[in-house]
């Protein structure tokens, strides 16, 4: 139950984003600079990076959006599943597996990332940018999983709430203009809303 009233029928970040819509805004707008913006990092790689950090924090509702957004844009499941199991021995790139290793130290602590890994992170051809987006994904996601797990968030009752919440957050973490009187009774036809 969470610690404070909050909306029954959106949940996670959702219900916390209607809550205080004024600090909703710049979130929204940073998550979808640093994940939709610009990068030589595709989507579905800053996806992977959001989803380990989020597993690693044991943060549920944040693991599950971000694993099936990350599926979608793969357009399969195994890749996320694995990279969240060990990935190191996942089947993504060499910088992709030195800019996650560089994501695990961040979301151990800012001063855990170490000089080694950023070096292998440029060795395996990593940019300066990438390196930073990492960390600063890293960083982004243990402050969503904090402030979703802190407040003690409910978890959708229909796990096909996180295939919606998916195909919505591939697109956009933009608020619909129409907000969330959608979502009031939620259908499989129904579109969640997020970030």
């Amino acid at each position: 139950m969470p610690h404070i009233p909050l909306p029954p029928h959106l949940p996670g970040i959702t219900g916390l984003l209607e809550y205080r819509q004024d600090t909703a805004a710049p979130i929204r707008e940073l998550t979808q600079l640093i994940l939709r913006g610009e990068s030589s990092l595709t989507f579905a790689e800053r996806e992977l990076i959001a989803s380990l950090v989020s597993h690693r924090n044991e943060c549920r509702f944040c693991t599950a959006a971000h694993s099936a957004v990350t599926g979608i844009l793969m357009g399969e499941n195994e890749t996320c599943d694995l990279v969240r199991e060990n990935y190191e021995t996942a089947p993504v790139s060499d910088k992709m597996k030195a800019l996650l290793h560089i994501a695990a130290q961040a979301q151990r602590g800012g001063r855990y990332v170490t000089e080694s890994a950023v070096e292998r992170a440029k060795t395996a051809g990593a940019t300066d940018l990438e390196i930073h987006d990492t960390v600063l994904i890293a960083a982004l996601f243990c402050f969503y999983n904090k402030y979703v797990d802190g407040l003690a968030t409910d978890l959708p009752a229909d796990s096909g709430y996180f295939q919606l919440l998916g195909e919505r957050i591939a697109v956009s973490y933009g608020r619909r203009p129409e907000g969330y009187e959608h979502s009031l009774s939620h259908t499989p036809n129904t579109t969640p809303e997020t970030h």
